[in-house]
């Protein structure tokens, strides 16, 4: 029964995400690209007093920075909107309060002046602090705006000087607006505290944090992260879930983000029409440290809290992300004018928050929703999940049995054709 029930939801899972948008109406669909804003990136440069540190490729730190952004505003695509944010890079002095608001925008995010921006970067001399919360908030606002996509790429060689004001919980924070925006994050020659800082940062978000020790890694790497900006994405739709079925959003075929608190539950209501069927995946992110042992939780429940169908998936030791999903096809009716029936999709996850681990705010999920035309035999699958497979399945085991007898059978015979010989 237990791995029945785990492969079914495996497959739920998979066959929800490969027909994701493929039923989606033009125009209409939740979290479809438009393409009418441009993708815009803020490079967000650590150009603190570190930066003298001349141990990339023997030269300074800096100086191989400068060199990477020159060689990355010659390749930035034309349709990218691009700026460039400096952290550490005014104050000199020893006062912590003033130094911790030294963040400057050196090139404005928009159409890319190659000459410009280079001439803004030739000035950079390392010089303060490294106030890195500061400046990813600051950077959020540089591309607030559009329904485009937006990336922050930060690059810095030690961690923020900040605190309290930590760098993970202000990505946590950004993720939490549901604006679709990402850090990445790179690390110059970076110490094991440095990476644990970035990584944290990046995964609060969605983005990937890469270790840099030569000057030619992140000429690529950050080459890579502006071309990607540029490829054409869904950009998921924030939605709020309800604490009961009667509040809960309705959401049409797309895909959605939110945040569920520790112990919480989340309710979406999907109609669904007779002859169609309901397919529907989530995703929780462990975007902080949390305990050991966790699973996640969804079920299809009529207005009235029957449940219908349900999906999950559970896990013990480190994870980043855990999935499970669910289909629910409704039969045909014979009244050409029967209603839909409003499903509610339940949504629930056993984390627990690492001690010391703030709970605040919550993880974030991702749903994924597609209605779609139910198959002939929609009860069948509703009720064996396999569908016609079982038929599949019994016409196999008779044709074993049936072999089993025909081989015995000659294998006695020939048996005692060699006792007679």
């Amino acid at each position: 029964m237990i791995i029945r029930t785990r492969l079914a939801a495996g497959v739920c899972t998979l066959l929800a995400a490969l027909t994701a948008g493929l039923a989606f109406p033009a125009g209409a669909a939740a979290g479809e690209p438009t393409g009418q804003d441009a993708p815009k990136v803020d490079l967000v440069l650590d150009v603190s007093g570190s930066m003298r540190a001349r141990d990339i490729d023997g030269q300074s730190r800096m100086a191989a920075a400068k060199q990477a952004f020159n060689e990355v505003l010659d390749a930035t695509p034309e349709e990218v909107e691009l700026g460039i944010r400096t952290l550490g890079a005014d104050y000199p002095g020893d006062d912590r309060k003033t130094g911790c608001k030294d963040t400057a925008q050196l090139y404005p995010v928009g159409p890319l002046d190659r000459t410009e921006a280079k001439t803004a970067v030739a000035t950079l001399t390392p010089t303060g602090w490294t106030p890195i919360g500061p400046a990813l908030l600051k950077a959020a606002d540089d591309l607030d705006g559009g329904d485009g996509s937006k990336r922050i790429v930060l690059i810095s060689d030690g961690e923020d000087t900040c605190a309290p004001l930590d760098p993970c919980e202000v990505a946590r924070e950004i993720a939490a607006k549901g604006i679709g925006l990402t850090i990445d994050t790179l690390g110059l020659v970076p110490t094991a505290k440095l990476s644990r800082q970035l990584s944290c940062i990046a995964e609060a978000t969605g983005g990937t944090y890469t270790s840099v020790e030569h000057q030619d890694e992140l000429t690529d790497r950050v080459n890579q992260l502006v071309d990607r900006a540029a490829d054409p994405v869904v950009t998921p739709v924030a939605t709020e879930g309800a604490d009961r079925c009667a509040g809960a959003p309705t959401l049409k075929s797309g895909l959605y983000t939110d945040r569920e608190e520790f112990g919480q539950q989340r309710f979406y209501r999907v109609d669904v029409r007779p002859g169609q069927e309901l397919r529907a995946s989530v995703s929780v992110a462990a975007d902080r440290a949390v305990n050991p042992g966790y699973g996640v939780l969804m079920r299809a429940v009529t207005s009235k809290g029957r449940e219908i169908v349900r999906g999950e998936a559970a896990g013990n030791g480190r994870t980043d992300v855990i999935s499970t999903g669910l289909r629910y096809p409704k039969a045909e009716s014979d009244d050409e004018d029967a209603p839909a029936e409003a499903v509610c999709l339940a949504v629930s996850h056993s984390f627990s928050a690492a001690s010391g681990v703030k709970a605040t705010p919550g993880l974030p999920l991702e749903l994924t929703v597609d209605v779609v035309d139910a198959p002939s035999q929609a009860g069948d699958v509703a009720a064996f999940g396999l569908g016609r497979g079982w038929w599949l399945l019994g016409v196999l085991i008779l044709t074993g049995f049936l072999a089993g007898l025909v081989w015995g059978w000659l294998s006695r015979w020939r048996v005692a054709v060699w006792r007679t010989n």
